[in-house]
């Protein structure tokens, strides 16, 4: 299992490394920008055409407790992949938790559709193995736009192989109820912050800009648990508040305090499909 997942890291590494070269900038917070900025107008594309829409008919349709259910069942699943992350961090109290929630949920919550957990005062957390590494003490690296996956590091991308193959609904079988699920899950996850990308693409006159550092500094504060100490910030990717040079405004940066918790939601909600923002973590 190890050696397996070493390969993995290794061969997406090599992946990201080949799709990123020459595209480099002279920013050193953001020295793949150029990359970036065309990925990101490709996943918002995507997005606007597809996996917005379906989410909207999605949220319209299906009544809203069989979505909360849907939620539930595969954050109960993740919640297994996040018991191990906290334990592997050293968070023992927190990985005890999430087992327990697991434990709660699957049977009294019928396989993870009801949320008794939160009722019985069990915390859901969710951690994955890029902020594993990262407690660790590897740093992110680069900020990147992945095809469809949306923000991620460097850091991030070699640890996605790890995520991916430690997701149980990937083991599910027949194939096709797999993908079904599949496909039911990054909608409903979409159709969960389309209150917040529309908050998103009203306030920020950068949305590349603001989507950024809101991602770093939030995925940061993940890592440390929200107690990030001075000398440990990774990211300097110029001001928080820019002004406009043709305009006057200010930036995307600094639009304003209900876009930023626009992205924090997107981020949170890991909807792995063709979105701008769209973390590929939670």
């Amino acid at each position: 299992m190890i050696m397996k997942a070493k390969k993995l890291i290794k061969t997406s590494l090599v992946a990201v490394a080949i799709a990123l070269s020459g595209c480099a900038t002279n920013n050193p917070g953001d020295p793949f920008e150029n990359f970036n900025r065309a990925m990101f107008t490709f996943n918002d594309k995507v997005d606007q055409a597809a996996v917005k829409p379906a989410a909207e008919v999605y949220s319209n349709v299906v009544p809203h407790f069989v979505q909360i259910g849907v939620g539930n069942f595969f954050g109960n699943l993740g919640d297994v992949w996040t018991a191990i992350n906290n334990f592997l961090q050293g968070k023992v109290e927190h990985g005890m938790s999430d087992v327990m929630r697991v434990a709660v949920n699957s049977t009294f919550g019928l396989g993870g559709v009801l949320d008794i957990g939160s009722e019985a005062g069990l915390p859901k957390h969710k951690e994955d193995f890029g902020q594993t590494l990262g407690k660790w003490g590897i740093k992110s690296g680069p900020y990147i736009v992945l095809p469809l996956l949306g923000s991620t590091t460097l850091r991030d991308t070699a640890a996605m192989p790890v995520d991916w193959s430690a997701d149980l609904w990937s083991y599910h079988h027949p194939v096709h109820w797999r993908n079904v699920g599949s496909v039911v899950r990054v909608i409903d996850l979409r159709a969960s912050v389309l209150d917040a990308s529309n908050l998103l693409e009203e306030a920020a006159l950068d949305r590349y800009v603001f989507v950024r550092d809101a991602y770093l500094q939030r995925r940061q504060s993940k890592v440390y648990d929200g107690e990030v100490p001075s000398s440990k910030y990774e990211h300097d990717v110029g001001p928080t508040s820019a002004t406009d040079d043709t305009t006057g405004q200010t930036s995307s940066a600094a639009a304003s305090e209900p876009a930023t918790e626009a992205v924090v939601k997107l981020e949170k909600n890991e909807t792995a499909g063709a979105m701008p923002g769209a973390e590929t973590k939670q």
